[in-house]
């Protein structure tokens, strides 16, 4: 099985948007989009100069799985950016294609916006999300409860990385 990170489109967005609609899928990922215009409007800030996300989509073996993304981007802050993913076929899931897209995102994102520290949220049952992380060297920091959700705050460090 191979996993590679492709460059987004405004046809991805659309497959995204819709393929993450589903209810399942929902309960696992916050979406600040809620129509597919909001998606779209919101892929092509990432493409402005100064943007602060970036995202890229997930293939595995030519097919079109899910996306990869990192905002807040800000070098002066701390965490430098956050990161959050999603494999929307779920035939895909419990795979190592997660984990295995962030390694690479990962080596990508942090020589690319000199990161030092990224931080992530999740979650808290979402076991598979937090193992994801965990393997690629995020570490709890804080657990709290947000809208009646159990919800975990994860941060890797990077310097070792850049």
């Amino acid at each position: 099985m191979k996993v590679a990170l492709r460059e987004r489109t405004e046809q991805h967005v659309r497959i995204y948007f819709a393929k993450t609609q589903d209810p399942e899928i929902q309960s696992m990922l916050p979406q600040s989009a809620f129509t597919v215009e909001q998606a779209l409007e919101n892929y092509r800030k990432t493409l402005l100069p100064g943007a602060a996300s970036y995202g890229r989509t997930i293939y595995v073996d030519e097919r079109y799985v899910g996306d990869i993304w990192c905002y807040c981007i800000d070098p002066a802050d701390a965490p430098n950016a956050m990161v959050s993913y999603c494999i929307f076929e779920k035939d895909c899931w419990g795979c190592g294609i997660a984990s295995n897209a962030l390694k690479n995102f990962l080596l990508e994102i942090i020589p690319k916006f000199h990161l030092y520290s990224i931080g992530a949220f999740t979650y808290a049952d979402n076991f598979p999300s937090v193992r994801v992380l965990q393997k690629n060297g995020f570490a709890v920091l804080e657990g709290f409860t947000e809208d009646g959700v159990a919800s975990l705050y994860l941060e890797k460090n990077t310097e070792d990385m850049i």
